[in-house]
């Protein structure tokens, strides 16, 4: 499988915690990247841990090898279009997530992820690890 991925928060857990499946998709990945919103949830997560500065030091390393996604004004447009959408379909899912996806739409890449509430947006390509 290769192709060009966005890596969701849960996803980079599974990295973190090697999980097999996780590491044979990257394996045939032909480019991965990982949002902005998603170091920051990495970094929340670490800060309400019993292991706050080994967490750091792992996201930290992580963060410098990685091809980091940040949000701009092309972001907030296809934030804008998702959220109005998921409203008019009475469907919200958490705010981050619509972040990640409009980066993903924004750069063309497809969502990695395990949470299905992705499924509810429209032209999002989401793939399951």
């Amino acid at each position: 499988m290769s192709g060009r991925f966005l890596l969701d928060t849960n996803i980079v857990i599974a990295l973190f915690a090697e999980t097999k499946s996780v590491l044979e998709h990257l394996v045939e990945a032909e480019e991965v990247f990982v949002a902005a919103i998603v170091l920051g949830e990495l970094q929340y997560g670490a800060h309400k841990s019993e292991r706050i500065a080994e967490n750091i030091a792992k996201i930290d390393q992580f963060a410098q090898n990685a091809a980091v996604l940040a949000c701009d004004a092309g972001t907030a447009r296809h934030y804008g279009v998702i959220k109005n959408h998921l409203r008019a379909k009475g469907r919200p899912i958490p705010e981050n997530d619509i972040w990640i996806a409009a980066v993903a739409m924004q750069h063309r890449v497809t969502v990695v992820s395990r949470d299905p509430h992705f499924k509810e947006i429209a032209g999002l390509d989401l793939h399951v690890w």
